[in-house]
């Protein structure tokens, strides 16, 4: 490789970890979009990203999953913990960088050009996509990759935070009389206050209204349930019925969560403690009476892994909080709680030269 390609290699990479710690300048943001729009995919684009991977594997040697996972565990936490610190500072420790580069080169790099796709010059893709969310053509996709948490800035001063493996498309200066965004996944909102300009979280089958207040959505599309957890303020519940009509559900007060089954319209309201709800963007899973199959589904989706439960423990519960923790961790810990064990069975090879998704099995301990 010339020195030319290598020097436009690294500072690629280094304008990306600007951009993910949201510290890079307006020019190197116009480098970013540039880059996404006419190089992410290109031959040396892929090149780039699968030959460090090849790297990334030779030199860790890694030999078997559950070490794999481990090491993948520590990739997520270095993540999370550093890029939920204070983005104005401009140093890090060189460890960090080494990691986030890492992690930026075997995760991120395909994948980017996704966040500003509706910028492309390609006029039906952006038609169909503005179509599908109902927002302007020059709306931006921000998504939060498997393992790792982000935070939004929208230029009406709200402020959102998204879940593992989340998405939110939201245009680049709101207009008309309200400010409307698409969750997919988990969202928490802290919504600017603005009486003029009620804010929109459109979920497909679900509206969530607000003026200016906080609130947590879930919204994940494999789930049957779209979930409301409301902080301060009020919201209000809209229900997209066919042809596009809205029907008001109802609204909510502070402490009250509320579950929408989007199939059968049914809701059901509960209050009390909503930080179980809400504790996920401090880095904080929280274990409240939660059966060992609720449990299953949010350490799949945090972890990236698919976790089968045994019939004969469905019924098991566990209250507990981790922080941070990683997912072999958590395993362990939840086999002392309960007379359960688990099995990570080995991920497959696959003909492109990828691996399968993490499989564990829950099972009684005999």
């Amino acid at each position: 490789m010339s020195r030319e390609a290598y020097t436009k290699e690294e500072m690629t990479k280094d304008t990306i970890i600007k951009f993910l710690s949201n510290r890079c300048t307006n020019t190197e943001l116009d480098e970013i979009i540039r880059w996404a729009n006419t190089e992410a995919f290109s031959k040396e684009g892929t090149r780039m990203a699968f030959d460090d991977w090849k790297s990334y594997r030779e030199e860790e040697n890694v030999e078997d999953d559950e070490k794999f996972s481990l090491l993948f565990d520590k990739i997520q936490q270095k993540i999370n913990s550093e890029s939920l610190k204070n983005r104005n500072i401009e140093t890090r420790k060189p460890v960090f960088i080494t990691w986030l580069t890492r992690a930026a080169a075997i995760l991120l790099l395909p994948a980017l050009a996704f966040l500003f796709y509706t910028l492309s010059e390609n006029a039906e893709i952006k038609m169909e996509s503005a179509q599908l969310a109902n927002l302007p053509v020059d709306s931006l996709e921000i998504i939060a990759p498997i393992g790792s948490r982000t935070v939004v800035q929208l230029t009406d001063g709200s402020e959102v935070h998204l879940n593992y493996g989340s998405r939110l498309k939201y245009p680049q200066t709101f207009t008309g009389d309200s400010r409307e965004v698409l969750l997919t996944g988990e969202g928490y909102f802290d919504v600017a206050h603005n009486p003029e300009k009620p804010f929109i979280v459109k979920t497909g089958k679900l509206n969530v209204k607000a003026l200016g207040t906080a609130f947590n959505v879930l919204a994940y599309p494999e789930c049957n349930e779209v979930q409301t957890t409301l902080v301060n303020g009020k919201v209000v519940l809209e229900s997209v019925e066919t042809e596009g009509k809205v029907k008001t559900i109802g609204s909510m007060t502070p402490g009250q969560h509320v579950n929408y089954n989007v199939k059968t319209g049914a809701v059901l309201s509960s209050k009390g403690n909503i930080e179980k709800y809400i504790a996920w963007k401090e880095g904080k899973l929280i274990f409240d009476e939660t059966t060992i199959l609720e449990a299953a589904e949010k350490l799949s989706r945090m972890f990236n892994v698919s976790i089968e439960v045994d019939d004969k423990i469905k019924d098991y519960t566990y209250t507990v909080t981790f922080e941070d923790e990683p997912l072999f961790q958590i395993l362990e810990l939840m086999t002392v709680a309960t007379p359960v064990r688990y099995k990570a069975l080995p991920r497959k090879k696959l003909q492109d030269d990828t691996y399968s998704k993490q499989k564990i099995v829950f099972e009684k301990r005999r």
